[in-house]
């Protein structure tokens, strides 16, 4: 959510920020709903502080006898009655009004951020590692998975339609071990607290992470007798706003927060594209990583996380490339954001790279929807910035080990990192 102060002081500033994330100038048409909001709002103070006036006078008419004075405050007192609940209500329509256009307007790119218009405006960070090369035609993950009867489209149609898998023995074993492996890592080494949150959000929460209202068709909904809850599409939701409605004490933050969940995603990219295997599920496994702080460390924090991303990555030796994302291509509450897209060598005629994890800085564009704050040595409360990100998505990175580690016979090979996790398994095998 924006300032709308902040659009008033500099409005030029807004528009061109606007502009770079390929959007039209709105600084007038938002000034203009903002001075009819605080002219209705003054109107309405006006009318509340003359007829607290009026009221008092008519006391005082009263005491001195002058009974035509007193019926003239009394009429006037009678008719504010009436105006006051109308201006009152205007000033409230004209407020809910800014918000509602406020809420829709995405977060601005920091100066930093390369400026395009979608994915091929981004720009290459680093890279870890080299491409595997391999004696046969790798396969796709989706091929190994059926030879070895432990991934199954179909029968998961059968129970829930399109995009759900049913993994079994060693690849639900490696699923469940790859999770493990990152929650470990990312509590035991990289100082984030473990979190079990509901996987079922109000429409507040939503709206705090900007699914609401603007993605509210890309979220699956249960609704009962008055009631409405929505599936999280990542942990990132009920994480953030763990914080929400507060106010915390600076020396608690940063406050690094992380889990495993299921997530759950009514949209799974665009129509007819990876309509096999598992790159774009319903349903999913992830690894979030969420971090609360202050405005002056948020930036560092940002590398923070994308180091404890990578690290994932790195130790089971997977091949990736870090992607600064452009104006045109980042999420709607991100001020910057960082892709890393790991190599698959099954992915379609001499492999691709695919995203496994987004980090991102968000600043106080979340906090003040949540109206999460922070009170520093001088006492006054602040907006806290925010930060999210992949540590990372657990059903990608199965993907990417089982191409990564297929042998010739079709077997898939454990990486070292996660045999203590699979019983000491090395291989997976029909």
């Amino acid at each position: 959510m924006h300032d709308i102060r902040a659009i008033r002081d500099n409005p030029e500033a807004f528009d061109a920020a606007l502009k770079r994330r390929g959007l039209e100038a709105m600084s007038s048409s938002l000034l203009a709903i903002d001075e009819r909001r605080r002219t209705a709002i003054v109107a309405a103070e006006q009318a509340q502080a003359r007829r607290n006036a009026a009221s008092k006078d008519i006391g005082e008419a009263k005491k001195t006898k002058d009974e035509a004075r007193a019926a003239t405050l009394m009429a006037e007192v009678a008719d504010l009655k009436v105006k006051l609940p109308e201006l009152e209500a205007a000033a409230k329509a004209a407020e809910d009004e800014l918000r509602t256009v406020l809420a829709g307007i995405p977060n601005l790119p920091l100066d930093e951020v390369p400026f395009g218009s979608d994915e091929h405006g981004n720009v290459h960070h680093h890279q870890f590692g080299a491409k595997k090369s391999y004696a046969f035609n790798p396969k796709p993950h989706f091929d190994l998975g059926e030879a070895l009867k432990q991934m199954d489209f179909e029968t998961a149609a059968k129970l829930s339609g399109a995009r759900f898998v049913v993994l079994k023995k060693g690849l639900a074993r490696l699923e469940r071990a790859i999770g493990q492996f990152m929650i470990d890592l990312h509590t035991n080494e990289h100082g984030y607290m473990e979190v079990n949150p509901p996987l079922l959000v109000r429409d507040e929460a939503m709206f705090g992470t900007t699914q609401l209202p603007k993605f509210e068709e890309d979220q699956f909904w249960v609704t009962g007798d008055g009631f409405r809850l929505g599936l999280i599409p990542t942990a990132e939701v009920p994480l953030t706003n763990l914080v929400r409605e507060s106010i915390l004490d600076e020396k608690e933050l940063p406050m690094r927060l992380t889990a495993l969940t299921p997530c759950f995603r009514a949209e799974a990219g665009a129509a007819g594209k990876d309509t096999r295997g598992m790159i774009r599920q319903h349903q999913f496994t992830k690894v979030e990583l969420v971090s609360v702080t202050t405005p002056e460390a948020s930036k560092d924090e940002h590398e923070r996380m994308l180091s404890c991303a990578e690290e994932v990555l790195k130790r089971l030796d997977l091949h990736y490339r870090v992607m600064t994302l452009c104006t045109g291509d980042m999420g709607f509450a991100s001020q910057k954001t960082y892709d890393i897209e790991v190599w698959m060598p099954g992915q379609g005629e001499g492999g691709a790279y695919r995203e496994i994890s987004s980090c991102s800085v968000c600043g106080d564009f979340q906090a003040r929807r949540m109206d999460a704050r922070y009170r520093g040595p001088d006492n006054k409360p602040r907006f806290v910035h925010t930060l999210n990100g992949s540590g990372t998505a657990v059903g990608r990175a199965l993907i990417a080990v089982m191409e990564n580690y297929q042998e010739a016979d079709g077997s898939i090979a454990v990486p070292a990192a996660l045999q203590p996790y699979m019983g000491g398994m090395k291989k997976i095998e029909a």
